[in-house]
């Protein structure tokens, strides 16, 4: 497609928007396409031109003294694609990752009325996902509270799965690829951990959570894993750790001598995330595991003693219906899950050819927001509420990812990441440590490389950049 910007600097806000009606397509500047977006500037007067296919639609606006140019732009093209496609995405002009951090900055500014006004009547979004907005906000804000000025939390990245998903975006590659790598990469791991360990401590920092994330940690065996738990309880202060999570998530990778090394260790949450209980859907994504593996090893965490265990779904999926949907959230809830996180499919522009009937094609839209929509109220009506919430670029219909949980069971480290309520410590490959100073809000970032031949190959540059971390709070100390 293409999208013209013309007399104004809101380039960045139109692509967005953009995308949000046209996931699939990839923007350019000029050229010959079958949809064209035009938005300009003339004065006081704001111009949207568009044309999709066959189809053309052009509205105008004249801007007030005292409007927010900006947003009056947004609201224009939004009522122009709609009127064009004949839908209109729930979140309004709303395109940010956090929905509920926004709420919170309005909330502060107008009151809680006052935000919720402001998102319904100037960003369009609808009083359903305004009110969403607020609940977690509301839930949030209880953790955040929780965490002091020293206060940092520590993700453990584990870029390893027993297959890649065929939906997946993260840094994870198959075992049957990259076994040879693992043992070198776990002992380099270790390695990184007690670099952390040294800094956080000689800073006096307060740790606050743990997270193995990735991928699926449950891919290292026991020994593995026993050995990062032990490197971490040796080379950081846990007596202020307040949760300790462990993502589970391949059902096929559930086994009692993991659970036995990870109860050992004191993790205190895990995830076990069957993405769907429908097994036709989960042979379609690359998952080889069934809806039985899932039940039978969360089963099995039970009988080892787990008793906050986390269960992920995604709206969207391949091949799934309603129907099916429906029965894998009411498998979830009967199953007695403390948190269930609803996922929406990020769409993959390279695997879809665009057409006009595609394009207007609502059918995947409309079933994932039934998706989320039942997966909200069934929650609700089952005494979880939500304590979470982001959104990724390209999710289909511009949807959110929300966790849900029982009272109590909120992951802390969730809310932390998504807030930036406080620095993160990140180890391994793929891994993005965030620095956060408190006074100022600044936020600084250090990337550790991609991949684990990566982090492997240029490690002692990895150890160089922790550097910058006793840099970051000498200076805002």
């Amino acid at each position: 497609m293409i999208l013209k910007v013309i007399n104004h600097p809101f380039e960045f806000d139109m692509k967005n928007l953009c995308t949000i009606f046209f996931p699939y397509e990839k923007i350019k500047s000029d050229g010959e396409e079958d949809i064209v977006i035009i938005t300009e500037r003339a004065d006081d007067t704001l111009i949207v031109d568009a044309r999709v296919y066959d189809k053309t639609l052009k509205k105008t606006h004249t801007t007030s003294s005292n409007e927010d140019v900006a947003t009056a732009m947004s609201v224009l093209l939004y009522n122009v694609l709609s009127k064009l496609l004949g839908y209109k995405p729930a979140w309004g002009i709303l395109f940010g990752v956090r929905p509920a951090k926004l709420m919170h900055r309005f909330a502060e500014q107008y009151g809680e009325q006052g935000a919720r006004d402001y998102f319904i009547n100037n960003f369009l979004a609808s009083p359903q996902k305004t009110d969403l907005a607020i609940e977690v906000m509301k839930s949030e804000n209880k953790i955040i509270s929780l965490s002091k000025e020293n206060s940092f939390s520590l993700y453990v990245s584990i870029p390893f799965c027993p297959t890649r998903c065929s939906y997946c975006s993260f840094v994870s590659h198959s075992i049957e690829r990259t076994k040879r790598l693992i043992e070198p990469y776990v002992d380099l791991l270790c390695r990184e951990l007690v670099e952390t360990g040294k800094i956080a401590s000689a800073l006096n920092l307060r740790l606050e959570t743990i997270y193995f994330g990735g991928g699926t940690p449950t891919t290292l065996d026991a020994p593995l894993l026993t050995k990062l738990f032990d490197t971490i309880e040796n080379h950081f202060d846990l007596s202020n750790l307040r949760e300790y999570t462990v993502e589970a998530g391949r059902p096929d990778t559930v086994t009692a001598e993991r659970l036995t090394a990870l109860k050992k260790a004191n993790v205190s949450r895990i995830s076990i995330n069957p993405q769907t209980f429908n097994d036709e859907v989960l042979e379609e994504i690359g998952r080889k595991h069934t809806a039985k593996q899932t039940i039978d090893a969360f089963n099995l965490a039970r009988k080892y003693g787990f008793d906050n265990i986390n269960m992920d779904f995604i709206a969207g999926l391949p091949n799934e219906n309603l129907s099916s949907f429906q029965n894998s959230i009411n498998t979830a809830i009967n199953l007695g899950a403390e948190s269930i996180t609803v996922h929406t499919l990020a769409l993959k522009s390279a695997a879809y050819m665009v057409t006009r009937e595609r394009t207007f094609d609502l059918t995947d839209r409309l079933t994932a927001a039934d998706m989320v929509d039942y997966s909200n109220n069934a929650l609700k009506g089952s005494e979880y509420y939500p304590y979470y919430m982001y959104r990724q670029s390209k999710s289909l219909a511009n949807l959110e990812n929300v966790g849900w949980c029982k009272q109590g069971k909120d992951c802390l480290y969730n809310v932390y990441m998504m807030d930036e309520t406080h620095s993160v410590f990140a180890v391994g490959a793929g891994a993005v440590t965030r620095l956060k100073d408190h006074k100022s809000g600044k936020i600084e970032r250090i990337y550790n490389y991609k991949y684990p031949y990566e982090y492997i190959d240029n490690f002692d540059e990895i150890i160089s950049r922790k550097k910058g971390i006793t840099d970051f709070y000498n200076e805002y100390k």
